[in-house]
């Protein structure tokens, strides 16, 4: 059934009954695209774990990531020991194999949106389909891993983004991340409204958004790279303590600046196939806007992560980060929001 799912979703099928139960859990479908699974028995170490892909429609790896998990758990390879919400996002936009249909849906999840639309409706649907779930399992902690991938090459493939808000981010999360194969990490402290910023602001969860490699259409991705992190996925599944590893190996960089589009006229003044990262001197033209004027670098280099000239004005074009240390143990149990650097 679970397998099946996926093809439901895609096709647009309801099946006859939008519940039942598998080997280690029961399942129930809450709406298109949102299914839940409720262990049979709650581990030790279980989180209330939110799952969410295609909130881009054409990033199609971590829904073959999430296939995986579900036919391990239907088949009983793995044994369900955590809640777990599943969520496919923007189903158009999978089914079209498009980022997105009329707008962009990772920039919609405030509880203030009064935007009208596709993507904004599907927006307030899941905005409310995470509510009812962590208020369901308010005991345990809430975790939100919200995975993508990034529409340009990289030179750290894999990274985590995590959002402003007041819950401190766990410092192990960090060293999972770290034996999930991540390579980089970015603290961003302006409110973004991103899904998994949503979880962060409004619940408090462990919350990321995950970069896992390049958007490529279903049956082409490389998902071999991935396999750390469908261990680490699997252990959140089971309700088990994910393996650890030291975050020395990764980079950590803080957003110093989103850069907007502000009008019609507006050009990035670097080549579109610049790779995530790339860092740029002082004095570099970054960018050009008829409203704006021109974004320059200043006194120190600038690294370019999301760079994008064709966003919706008022829209970021690109986030203009600068390198960070690389957080301790001690300094994040000790700071309000521990990723600030």
């Amino acid at each position: 059934m679970l397998s099946e799912w996926l093809d439901w979703t895609l096709d647009g099928v309801w099946p006859d009954t939008a519940s039942g139960t598998l080997p280690s859990a029961r399942y129930t479908l809450h709406a298109p695209g949102v299914l839940e699974l409720e262990p049979a028995n709650c581990a030790p170490h279980a989180h209330a774990c939110i799952m969410s892909a295609a909130i881009h429609g054409n990033e199609t790896a971590p829904v073959e990531l999430i296939g995986q998990l579900l036919s391990a758990i239907e088949s009983d390879a793995l044994c369900l020991g955590a809640p777990l919400l599943i969520i496919l996002g923007n189903i158009p936009a999978l089914r079209a194999g498009t980022r997105f249909v009329d707008t962009n849906l990772n920039r919609l999840f405030r509880h203030d949106l009064d935007a009208e639309g596709m993507e904004p409706d599907r927006a307030r649907e899941l905005m409310a389909q995470v509510d009812a779930f962590y208020a369901r399992h308010a005991h345990l902690t809430p975790l939100h891993y919200d995975l993508h991938t990034a529409i340009r090459e990289s030179l750290y493939p894999r990274f985590a983004v995590a959002t402003r808000g007041d819950a401190p981010t766990d410092p192990a999360q960090w060293r999972y991340l770290a034996a999930a194969g991540l390579q980089a990490a970015l603290y961003q402290q302006g409110h973004s409204w991103t899904f998994s910023h949503y979880s962060k602001h409004y619940h408090k969860a462990q919350a990321f958004t995950l970069e896992l490699g390049r958007v490529a259409p279903f049956g082409h991705n490389d998902t071999a790279p991935l396999a750390p992190m469908l261990t680490l996925l699997q252990a959140l599944c089971r309700g088990e303590l994910p393996d650890e590893a030291p975050t020395d190996g990764m980079a950590f960089f803080h957003v110093e600046q989103e850069l907007i589009r502000h009008s019609a006229g507006f050009s990035l003044c670097f080549p579109e196939d610049t790779p995530n990262f790339t860092a740029f001197e002082p004095g570099t033209c970054l960018a050009r806007d008829d409203q704006a004027g021109d974004t320059r670098v200043e006194d120190s280099p600038l690294h370019v992560v999301f760079p994008n000239a064709q966003v919706e004005i008022g829209a970021r074009a690109a986030l203009l980060v600068t390198p960070a240390p690389c957080p301790s143990p001690s300094r994040q149990a000790s700071t309000h929001d521990s990723h600030q650097p």
